[in-house]
């Protein structure tokens, strides 16, 4: 939503996921002159709609300027961002970013936005490459990816010697002992042998 009227020359955008951090870029892009602040609140870079970042892209004229707090903010990925990036040098809109000391109004500053945005998604994929061959490598020493099992096999041992020891009490009733769900006891009895099973 708009924070402000007025509509000209320089507009802000934030997406921000708490209320101090709403005050805290709203200031912040105050004090960078913005006349109208637009935001997403608890809305991903990533969703498919950002009503606060389309209201602020369709709010822009030219002469005006973008600003946003941080790149990751306001872009979902490199192309993302060139793509917009050449919408505003086609509608003489300029871009800047705060914290990455960016500025469009300059020659470098678009050299040093195309670099910095470039390097940021080459991190992000070496992060992707290097996260895949660790869950490769452990996969391959025999370690269990994914969610821990809720019941230990003692556990297991345990809850079924009160299935023999007591044979009316319920799964829910198991459940509250070992404290975790009643499909997990459900889980746990139908991942056993069916000789086991009682």
């Amino acid at each position: 939503n708009c924070m402000l009227e007025d509509t000209c020359g320089t507009i802000g955008y934030a997406r921000v996921s708490t209320e101090d951090q709403h005050l805290d870029l709203q200031n912040a892009l105050k004090l960078a002159g913005c006349s109208a602040i637009f935001e997403d609140q608890g809305v991903s870079a990533n969703a498919k709609r950002r009503p606060g970042f389309e209201q602020a892209l369709s709010s822009l004229q030219a002469g005006d300027v973008f600003v946003v707090w941080k790149m990751d903010r306001a872009f979902r990925s490199l192309k993302n961002a060139l793509n917009i990036l050449e919408e505003f040098e086609n509608r003489a809109i300029e871009f800047r970013c705060l914290t990455e000391d960016i500025d469009t109004t300059t020659a470098m500053g678009k050299c040093m936005y195309q670099i910095r945005h470039a390097f940021s998604e080459l991190e992000r994929n070496l992060i992707r490459e290097r996260t895949k061959a660790g869950m490769e490598a452990a996969r391959q020493r025999g370690a269990h990816l994914g969610r821990p099992k809720k019941l230990s096999h003692p556990q297991i041992a345990d809850m079924l010697g009160l299935l023999q020891s007591q044979p009316g009490i319920t799964p829910a009733q198991i459940a509250g002992q070992f404290g975790v769900s009643p499909r997990t006891i459900y889980r746990a009895l139908s991942n056993l042998p069916t000789s086991r099973k009682g």
